[in-house]
Formats: C-alpha cells, structure tokens, sequence
C-alpha cells in the first residue's frame, strides 16, 4: 500500500516545516520536492502504456528518491515559480522550458493516481478567483458585501453613491518587479472624487465598506473548523498592514449555518482546506453577523495561536490516506 507523502513547496516554508515535523513524529515516510529545481537537483521518469494505466515511475532529489507508485499523499503548498528556475535565460527560451517543465513535470505529478491532494493545484485555481468566491459564499446562504468588479467610472461612482463608503482591493497580490521584490496594496478606502477614465485600463473591485466590530480568519482542514478573532490595535481597515505580533486573538465559536456553508464551499470547489477571512458585525452569535470577505485556497496559518492544532488537523488527513483514504 502506498505510504509516502510528498510535499511539494519551496524550501522555505515554514508552514510546510510544521505539517513535516508533525509526520515525522508519527513515521510516516515524508518526501519534500520543489518542481522549479528541475535539472541536476530533480530529475524524473514517469512512463504509462498497455498494462499500466497510471504514471509510474521515480523522482530523485539531492537527498530522496521517490516511487511514484508509492505516493499517497501530495501535500501541494507553495512551489517557486517555473519561470524562476529559467530566468537566466532569453525571454522565448525561458518562457518555452517553463511551460514544458509545468506541463510535463507538472502534469505528471498534478495526476497521481488515487492520491489524495491537499489542496489540488487545479481546484485551488479555479478556487482562487474572487468572484467565483463571492459568487458561490451568496449562493450557499452567507451574507457577503455589496460587491462592484467594473473598469467603467461611470458605474464606479453610482457604486460609490449608492453603497458609499467604499473601499477598493486588487485581485491578486503585486507581481514581482525587475529586481524579485514583491510588494503589496492593502484593502483600502477610496474616495469616489478620484475616479477618473483612468479606471477603464483594468479591472477593480470595489465594495461597500462593513462596519465590522472585529475580523476572523477561520481555517478549516477536512471536518475540523478553526475560528479565531482578530483584531487590530489602531482598528486598522486591513489587519494585515501593520504589526502581526500586535494582533489580538481569541477563539469564536461559529453558528452552525456558517459552519455548514464552510464545508459545502470546499466540497463545491473540490478543496480539503481553506482559510476564510470574515467581517464580524456583531457579538458572532447570529449567522448574519459574519460577512464572508474571501477564502484563500492556500493560506497561511502558521502564525496562528492555535497552530499546533491546525498541524494535528493537517498530519490528521495526509495520514489517512495511508489506509485509503482516497484522492481528489
């Protein structure tokens, strides 16, 4: 029976150092694996034919070899970017080994067979887009904010009259710049007087502002449901701008409307794990108090009170499929 768990995510990650240690401790056998080292570091050999309808076949890194056939678990966290592996090269040679290194690496190890995936790459994209997070948070029941995607001014500002004060947020985080920083723009109020045709050369998403009372970020892994409430010394807009050690944490309990619409989100979009961000309105006890803001399929949770706990949870479900527990 297959007893591996590979760990696919940069080589440092601290959040995975946690999941790793916590498998360890318990014998399963753990193999760590960054598919941007490809080359030297990582080769691979993955064959498929009559007799043998799944990829089988070994992966080596500097330090493991690893039977695909052996791999119950893929434990998908953050890999560096293809494209890093290739940089030093002209732009159409780095562009093509990239893609053939995500398609042909990449595919083989995104299609394991009878491997469970914690998240799959593939759920975790089409998860990763806020619209559809919004979109389906309103369907199963959960109170979201009045909500604007639009490069239309015109639209803005009647967005802004009708559901003022509004705040502006990006879609995704800032790409890296010419020199590998990354930056970020925080959830912000935006005030409608600036809108100007300059908005027509991309999307924007604007909402109305939630005179919320705390945040809580919930993260759930399988069944089990994590809630803790933050809040922020100076009741920043964004939480996340300022002093993470500053913070304020305290364990909520969740109605269990909410809960339930938690699990079926993940079950809709093929997930095991996720991390919510809410807006809490009142005290909690009430189902509308909680405003779903957005999930990311790939959070970080690490820096949590209850980390040890969301580890368990972790170690839980990736050693479970060491008795069939079954694949994506």
């Amino acid at each position: 029976m297959a007893s591996t768990v590979l760990v696919v995510t940069a080589l440092e990650d601290v959040t995975a150092d946690w999941v790793i240690a916590a498998l360890n401790e318990r014998e399963v056998p753990v193999a760590r694996v960054d598919p941007a080292d490809i080359g030297l570091g990582l080769t691979f050999g993955a064959c498929i034919g009559a007799g043998a309808p799944a990829w089988a076949g070994r992966l080596v890194t500097g330090s493991r070899e690893v039977e695909l056939g052996e791999v119950a678990a893929v434990y998908y966290r953050r890999p560096t970017p293809y494209a890093a592996r290739f940089e030093h090269l002209p732009a159409q040679q780095r562009d093509f080994a990239a893609a053939e290194a995500r398609h042909g690496l990449g595919g083989v190890l995104n299609h394991l067979h009878g491997v469970r995936y914690v998240n799959h790459p593939g759920a975790v994209t089409a998860a990763d887009f806020k619209p559809a997070q919004l979109q389906l948070a309103s369907q199963l029941g959960l109170a979201v904010p009045p909500t604007l995607v639009t490069n239309d001014v015109e639209q803005a500002r009647k967005f802004a009259a009708d559901h003022g004060p509004v705040i502006y947020k990006t879609f995704r985080g800032l790409p890296r710049d010419e020199d590998g920083h990354t930056g970020a723009i925080w959830a912000q109020r935006v005030d409608p007087e600036s809108f100007d045709d300059t908005l027509a050369v991309t999307a924007h998403l604007f909402q109305a502002e939630i005179p919320k009372t705390s945040d809580v970020r919930v993260t759930v892994v399988g069944r089990r449901v994590f809630a803790q409430q933050i809040a922020a010394p100076d009741a920043a807009l964004d939480w996340r701008r300022g002093d993470w050690d500053q913070l304020l944490h305290a364990p909520i309990a969740m109605p269990t409307s909410v809960e339930s619409a938690l699990h079926s989100y993940l079950s809709a979009f093929g997930l095991v794990f996720g991390c919510f961000d809410f807006a809490l309105t009142g005290d909690g006890d009430a189902a509308e108090d909680w405003v779903f803001i957005e999930c990311n399929p790939n959070g970080q949770w690490g820096w949590l009170p209850d980390v040890g706990d969301i580890t368990t949870a972790f170690a839980d479900i990736l050693s479970t499929s060491m008795k069939g527990g079954g694949a994506r």
